[in-house]
């Protein structure tokens, strides 16, 4: 006879869903043998701590666009969960969470690990539901899947202890007949009204320096993007998560946007008449147009995000690469001029990269890594960034090519998301190189997933860009602040002798007249890797262009005391004067 675990592992199956990750735990053993005994139709990734088990669940859904499903245990296993889970609500992927509570009679009466999970997940969660009998988990799984999907966001089920093995006709109410639901897809392409597309192009076509700023909801448009600009003679500025939306070397690109950004980039947003953004609420409003100064075109799927950051004075809720070809037809083509002047700026940001990329001195800076890295990322990898200054190296030096896909934590900006980040990718994509760069920082958070890496054999090659210190926190708390830096400092580990100690072979990399060759080394390696780069701590991550206020307050900060103020000042001028010869 089926019991609850049962149905619901038979509902995952049904609705498509061959992979889970988690952990196990005597909260959720009942699920487990319900996985056991069907695992030649679903796979149990083991990782080894359960927000690893969120987060690659997160990026399994960013990466395939299908649903990411993480399990873990009652009280503390759920708890861990979370961080992943508010990166997959952020980011708007779809994924559901399954975990454990203790027996049903004892909910309530400070038994061991009682959390009442689904009162903790309310925040996180678009659908979010307590199981309380075996025959109520056939219609909750189809409606959390069924949720998750339809609304790009976080499904919770738990299941007590003792409802996990419940038989299916237990409880069962006149009222609930079964298999009433099924795990039929129904999708929404939101085909855009006729009126608002024309007035839509009225405002393109009367545009004379026009903008297209990109994010994660048109990572599947690339065609119609640059078609786009093309007929309006638009350079595309790219959000973080867009990075993959339009290649670096497309002649239609200016490349990223804000702190992380480019310089022609920001110059374009700040000289265009007309704003198109497609599939993006780019939370940095400081480098948008102020409002008024520009004329906006929004597509978004979610009627919520339209003029969340700029005014749009036409809003298009759609499918991004829907909505684009019924709206190129309707626009008439542009000069080129105000394209070809964000060109001109984007060969010189280029010619600034490669110089910033190709310093000799030592100790070795960390752009040399980034310049020598993206030159050797195949086509058809797949590139995850942890958060910090390792994401500014990342989305600067790393050049996203044609047909490869890129991700990090965007919104959330969670550290520690890099290493479960590439094991959601190699497991989605075993025949794909996987290539996760990431700090010594978000590394030490969860360095046991190197372990995880080595056990199932991925494919995936680890550089941690090593500089002993918490980076992006230092300078932040002095260009933002002013202050001087405090407790940002790391202890040295030798992350090199670590993944070898997990079953990675590895490579230290220190010299960078040799780093190329290094990498090669590593790099060309079949299977799993980690390269150490041991890289200069007093290298800042310059924003595109360096505000007075921002310049006032790294000079407060050097002189209020900052411990390291003569190496970093000397680094800083020496770059700024490195930028202006």
């Amino acid at each position: 006879m089926s019991n609850t675990s049962d149905v619901l592992v038979e509902r995952l199956i049904a609705w498509g869903v061959d992979t889970i990750f988690g952990l196990p735990g005597d909260g959720i053993n009942g699920v487990f043998e319900a996985l056991r005994q069907r695992k030649d139709r679903i796979r149990f990734i083991h990782v080894r701590h359960e927000e690893s088990a969120a987060f690659a669940a997160c990026a399994y859904a960013k990466f395939t666009g299908r649903l990411g499903v993480c399990i873990a245990t009652s009280g503390p296993g759920g708890i861990h969960l979370l961080n992943g889970l508010y990166d997959a609500k952020l980011d708007h992927a779809p994924v559901l969470a399954i975990t454990g509570l203790q027996h049903s009679d004892l909910l309530g009466t400070f038994s061991q690990q009682d959390v009442a999970l689904d009162k903790l997940f309310i925040d996180v969660c678009e659908y979010n539901e307590r199981v309380m009998n075996g025959a109520h988990i056939e219609s909750l799984t189809d409606l959390a899947i069924r949720t998750a999907l339809a609304k790009r966001g976080v499904a919770h089920l738990t299941l007590p202890v003792d409802v996990q093995t419940q038989p299916v006709k237990q409880g069962r109410s006149e009222r609930n007949p079964p298999h009433h639901t099924t795990a039929t897809p129904a999708f929404d392409t939101h085909l855009p009204a006729q009126v608002d597309l024309q007035h839509a192009a009225d405002i393109l076509n009367r545009g004379k320096r026009i903008a297209i700023l990109a994010g994660q909801g048109a990572l599947h448009a690339t065609d119609e993007l640059e078609r786009m600009a093309a007929v309006l003679g638009a350079p595309i500025i790219k959000s973080l998560l867009g990075k993959a939306a339009v290649p670096d070397d497309s002649p239609y690109t200016t490349g990223g946007i804000g702190l992380l950004g480019t310089e022609p980039s920001q110059t374009a947003l700040e000289d265009c008449d007309t704003l198109l953004m497609v599939g993006t609420s780019f939370p940095y409003i400081e480098f948008l147009p102020k409002p008024g100064d520009a004329k906006c075109v929004q597509i978004d799927c979610d009627p919520q995000r339209i003029s969340l950051r700029y005014p749009a004075d036409v809003g298009i809720v759609g499918d991004t690469r829907v909505c684009l070809k019924a709206l190129l037809p309707m626009l008439k083509k542009h000069d080129d001029r105000f394209l070809r002047s964000a060109q001109k700026g984007k060969q010189k940001w280029a010619e600034l990269l490669e110089k910033q990329g190709t310093h000799l001195e030592k100790p070795m800076k960390p752009q040399v890594v980034g310049w020598e890295l993206g030159k050797r990322i195949p086509a058809n990898a797949i590139v995850t960034s942890d958060s910090g200054t390792i994401t500014t190296w990342w989305a600067r030096y790393v050049p996203a090519l044609r047909g490869q896909k890129h991700s990090c934590s965007g919104n959330l900006a969670s550290m520690a998301c890099g290493l479960p980040y590439a094991i959601g990718a190699a497991i989605a994509y075993p025949d794909r190189p996987v290539y996760c760069i990431i700090g010594d920082g978000g590394l030490s958070m969860l360095m046991g997933e190197l372990i995880t890496i080595a056990a199932y054999q991925l494919n995936i090659k680890v550089i941690v860009i090593k500089n002993n210190t918490l980076g992006q926190i230092k300078w932040e708390q002095m260009v933002f602040l002013g202050n001087p830096e405090y407790a940002c400092d790391l202890f040295p580990a030798d992350f090199a002798a670590i993944a070898r100690g997990c079953g990675m072979p590895s490579w230290r990399i220190e010299d960078p007249a040799r780093c190329g060759a290094d990498l090669d080394l590593a790099l060309q390696r079949q299977g799993a890797a980690l390269v150490e780069a041991v890289v200069d701590p007093f290298t800042p991550p310059m924003p595109a262009k360096v505000k007075p206020s921002q310049a006032a307050k790294f000079a407060e900060s050097l002189m209020r005391g900052e411990p390291n103020r003569g190496k970093i000042a000397l680094t800083a001028v020496s770059d700024a004067v490195r930028e202006l010869v």
